[in-house]
């Protein structure tokens, strides 16, 4: 798996680094089949007493791709609020995709004909 970690108008430093991919063990330990992960943190300096701290995340899975983004006003913020959404759509996913391994509806034995009948 493939972690980038990039920053605009930030510089990413070793601490914020190693925070990033310590929330996202929570992801990889509940759905392990992830390919590619690029996450991209920005500040937005609108006006001073408005800094956004944005945190994006774009998730390549088997199958599928999540995007997910968060703002707030302090960059840790952004990324605790941005895992939570991002493990909520992995653990959906997941759900999808195992609860679709049910049987046919053809091979499924003929219950209905034998309570017709009685």
């Amino acid at each position: 798996m493939n972690i980038t970690i990039s920053g605009h108008h930030l510089e990413v430093t070793p601490a914020i680094r190693e925070h990033v991919q310590s929330k996202l063990e929570r992801v990889k330990r509940h759905f392990d089949q992830v390919i590619d992960i690029a996450v991209i943190l920005t500040v937005d300096n609108l006006t001073e007493k408005e800094k956004r701290q944005k945190a994006e995340i774009k998730l390549n899975m088997s199958g599928k791709t999540v995007y997910v983004e968060s703002l707030s006003h302090d960059l840790y913020a952004a990324i605790d609020t941005l895992i939570d959404k991002l493990d909520r759509q992995v653990m959906k996913y997941k759900t999808k995709v195992q609860g679709h391994d049910h049987e046919a509806i053809k091979h499924l034995p003929d219950t209905y004909e034998d309570t017709a009948a009685a």
